[in-house]
């Protein structure tokens, strides 16, 4: 078995998910090829794994690196799975220009790698990678599984599910931990619970928690009301009282996909509900700074070791070489999977996976006001696919205008001239728009 892994210059992610495979034994028999644009990282990550592999598999992987775009296809060859973590522009330049830009047109931002004026910036210059990457797949490895961990995620699988022969699943970590998280948050036990969480990335929604067939909501938010404290996840308890359910991904993520938190007319909100602004930046300069730490205990560390963590890649890889049987929340075309929500959506919903491969459950209709919310973003991830598929730039302003929380702050003229801004000052990162 080949497993590829692309962007594997990232090598604290590199170590979860390789790390994983290098410790389960029924798949640590592999051949693993690592590519990255970036030599000196790529190197990196060679390094850790190859230590990895001695000290916790007996050396029975076989870990080879590529580097650059010529080197692609090579890397890809005969793979079974492909593993996707790529990051198109970094934090330097185009991170700091999705946020800086934005804020001179008075739009503030806390992560815009998702949705938001920066995740359709993000999706704009990523797609047309993830379009070469698919090709090459086609031609390389046609009946790989591409496993998706890059932003924005609907978004890109969406768009390699559609315009794409690539068997893709996106996979994201909110849903192994949104019921434990709200657990915690309101001081109540997290064992033996069971949970029904479907919607999009991002945005799914806890339908239910339960223990022993109990209902958990009614005490939940009994307690959520009670706390008097303010908390980091202050938005997410707000839409739970306010929309009946909570929802899977982090309060400073949410505060931006809806219209209703950073508002430059209500600034009270962004302390009255804890809204980190900038988090993104924030995180990268601290990520970085961590990693000229890491970078040594890491890569040059004979020792290193690793234990198996909860991402989904290796449990995948093992339920489909195996035909074990192992439940996911994946993120696939919504085909009559959630049936108030559109059939070019891509939703975010429990699958199986086993020798078959991997099997959507289907869900239903979510409740009203929840398929609403996740309609207001779904509008504009197919806008924005449809203006990388195109190369229209009336796509990227209909995605800019139609995103919540960008058109509860600016005018349709701001909007656009934001668009072209942002268009120019990415330069040579986009494609040539018409």
């Amino acid at each position: 078995m080949k497993i590829t892994f692309i962007g594997a210059g990232s090598t604290v992610f590199a170590k979860n998910v390789l790390g994983d495979i290098l410790a389960t034994s029924t798949i640590s028999t592999v051949d693993i090829a690592l590519y990255d644009i970036d030599a000196q990282r790529l190197n990196e990550s060679w390094n850790m794994l190859n230590n990895i592999n001695s000290n916790i598999n007996q050396g029975r992987a076989t870990i080879k690196q590529y580097v650059g775009v010529s080197q692609r296809r090579a890397a890809l060859q005969g793979a079974d799975f492909v593993i996707n973590a790529i990051q198109v522009g970094g934090y330097d330049p185009c991170t700091l220009t999705d946020f800086a830009l934005p804020k001179r047109f008075g739009l503030q931002q806390t992560i815009a790698d998702t949705l938001g004026i920066g995740g359709l910036f993000r999706a704009l210059r990523t797609l047309p990678v993830m379009f070469d990457i698919a090709r090459d797949i086609e031609a390389c490895c046609p009946d790989a599984w591409l496993l998706n961990y890059t932003n924005p995620m609907a978004s890109l699988t969406g768009a390699m599910l559609r315009h794409t022969g690539v068997k893709t699943v996106g996979l994201c970590h909110s849903v192994q931990v949104c019921a434990e998280t709200l657990l915690k948050s309101v001081d109540m036990p997290s064992d033996n619970v069971q949970f029904h969480i479907a919607g999009i990335n991002h945005m799914a929604w806890l339908l239910n928690i339960t223990r022993d067939g109990e209902d958990l909501y009614p005490e939940i938010r009994r307690r959520s009301r009670a706390l008097t404290q303010k908390h980091d996840d202050m938005v997410r308890h707000e839409i739970m009282h306010r929309f009946g359910y909570y929802v899977t991904e982090s309060s400073e993520h949410n505060a931006e996909y809806m219209p209703y938190w950073i508002k430059r007319h209500y600034p009270e909100l962004i302390d009255r509900f804890n809204i980190p602004l900038d988090e993104y930046p924030r995180r990268c300069i601290e990520q970085i700074d961590r990693w000229h730490l890491q970078r040594e205990q890491l890569t040059q560390n004979e020792n290193v070791t690793h234990t198996r963590s909860h991402e989904y890649a290796s449990y995948i890889i093992e339920a489909m070489a195996f035909d074990k049987p192992y439940k996911i929340g994946g993120n696939v075309l919504n085909t009559g999977l959630i049936t108030n929500l559109p059939a070019e959506a891509c939703v975010e919903v429990p699958c199986l996976v086993d020798g078959q491969g991997i099997s959507p459950c289907y869900v239903g209709a979510l409740p009203a006001q929840c398929a609403a919310l996740n309609q207001t973003n779904i509008n504009t991830q197919l806008l924005t696919i449809e203006a990388a598929v195109t190369r229209k730039k009336e796509h990227i302003y209909h995605a800019a205008l139609l995103d919540p929380h960008t058109s509860a702050e600016l005018s349709i003229d701001d909007t656009i001239a934001l668009c072209d801004a942002l268009i120019e000052a990415h330069g040579d990162w986009l494609p040539a728009y018409h």
